[in-house]
């Protein structure tokens, strides 16, 4: 007789519906708020504040693609929209010739300056709000293993390329 397919207990498959769920009106309002605020798409300003909290306003493409979890092609064109907006510029890397090294410019510190305070208060909002600070700490504390656990495979963006043959 086959094994059954594995299955969820109504525990986990109530955690994970509620996480997904949680997850998709977060994002979603993240995302109204940033196209309102500064017209960017959620990529966008995820690329934007990882160049803005790194002390030298720089990433190598690659890393950030690992970094916002995005494919190669996708951030090149995302990071395309930023440049002729004059929010970021890209160079090659000083340190690997075959890499582009990618900067926040002065505007582009200044439009994420202008879409956080909105950000934060979103995110507080919906977020944390109803939770109490020690719940705050237990989610933190359940979702760093699991984060941790999935980054702990390659992401997709640091996968080596298939060759056309």
């Amino acid at each position: 007789m086959p094994d059954s397919p594995p299955s969820l207990d109504p525990v986990q498959l109530g955690a994970y519906f509620a996480l997904v769920e949680v997850t998709s009106l977060l994002r979603h309002a993240v995302e109204q708020q940033l196209k309102d605020a500064g017209d960017l798409s959620y990529v966008q300003f995820q690329l934007l504040a990882r160049l803005g909290d790194s002390p030298t306003g720089s990433h190598r493409m690659t890393d950030l693609a690992d970094g916002v979890v995005y494919s190669r092609s996708g951030l090149t064109y995302q990071v395309g929209l930023l440049e002729k907006a004059d929010l970021v510029e890209r160079t090659p890397s000083a340190e690997d010739e075959r890499s582009v090294t990618v900067t926040i410019t002065d505007a582009g510190r200044e439009l994420l300056a202008k879409v956080l305070p909105g950000h934060v208060e979103v995110v507080s909002g919906l977020l944390f709000e109803p939770l109490s600070r020690e719940d705050v700490h237990t989610l933190a504390g359940l979702l760093a293993p699991v984060r941790d656990h999935m980054r702990s495979t390659p992401p997709r963006s640091a996968t080596p390329r298939r060759r056309k043959g």
